[in-house]
């Protein structure tokens, strides 16, 4: 089959932080490429479920969707078991997935993953019923993604986002996470948990042993209760220094039962979508994903 003769529908969430540049960038170079795309812009994020379930109605072979961690978050669910492929346009701030993958960030080498990349066969992460690609998380996180202005993202991309999150640091207290249940349950105190299918969280290497295909989900603690363990595991994970490792308590499962004290939400690559206690776990192996060749 010849590239033109693919069947590929591109979705973009034109809101997302540089979505409608990045569309009309990716439509003109899958035209460069004679790569027929039936394109789609989404301006209103609440449209993008009905858009891409009307346009899997067409029975796709390449589902391409635009957009931050927190988008490709919200419709990965949409193809599961649906026998359709993959592709990312990496267009927020993070972009977590995108890095755990290995797909380059800019529009041209996304677009070339897609039309002379390989399949790849990932898992999702799941927190209850709900897929997700990359992470989820415990703490801060939460916080910021409930607060932070939509317009700081997208104005001022990571710095606007650092900015925030600096803001709520201050406020932002540690607390008890419980794994397991009955008398083998493990309790200790944290200032962040993350709950890991993929290595990346907030654009930056955090959680080193979990993989996209390793039919495990990981748990990751920083361990407390002082706030400043978390600063010193961001800085010394985003520097590589050896010490990111002392700070840090994993668990890794098929699935994992977790609660907090107090009960706090929990936020899905990005989106706050669920709250403890819950169930993490991992669906081994449900989609592909167009990745580079090497």
């Amino acid at each position: 089959m010849t590239k033109s003769s693919v069947k590929a529908v591109m979705v973009v969430n034109t809101k997302s932080r540089s979505g409608q540049r990045s569309f009309e960038r990716a439509r003109a170079r899958f035209a460069e490429l004679d790569y027929l795309v039936d394109a789609h812009a989404v301006e209103n994020p609440e449209q993008l479920t009905q858009t891409v379930t009307t346009a899997l109605q067409s029975d796709p072979e390449i589902l391409i969707i635009g957009g931050g961690d927190g988008t490709i978050s919200c419709l990965v669910d949409l193809i599961v078991g649906k026998g359709v492929r993959l592709g990312v346009l990496p267009l927020g701030t993070a972009n977590s997935f995108s890095r755990s993958l290995g797909i380059p960030l800019d529009v041209d080498g996304a677009v070339d993953v897609i039309v002379n990349g390989a399949p790849r066969r990932i898992d999702l992460g799941m927190i209850g019923d709900d897929y997700f690609a990359n992470a989820a998380a415990i703490g801060l996180s939460p916080k910021i993604a409930e607060t932070v202005p939509h317009l700081a993202k997208r104005w001022f991309g990571r710095a606007g986002y650092l900015s925030w999150a600096a803001l709520q640091f201050v406020r932002f207290k540690p607390f008890t996470l419980i794994v397991g249940s009955g008398a083998e349950a493990q309790r200790l105190k944290v200032v962040e948990v993350r709950i890991s299918n993929g290595p990346f969280h907030g654009g930056t290497e955090l959680v080193e042993s979990a993989k996209l295909d390793s039919g495990r989900i990981v748990i990751q603690a920083v361990k407390g209760p002082l706030k400043r363990r978390l600063i010193h595991n961001w800085a010394a994970s985003a520097l590589r220094l050896k010490t990111r490792h002392a700070d840090v308590v994993e668990f890794s499962g098929k699935a994992l039962e977790i609660a907090t004290e107090p009960p706090l939400p929990i936020s899905i690559d990005g989106e706050v979508l669920a709250k403890t206690p819950t169930i993490a776990k991992v669906a081994p192996g449900v989609i592909e994903v167009m990745a580079p060749r090497d």
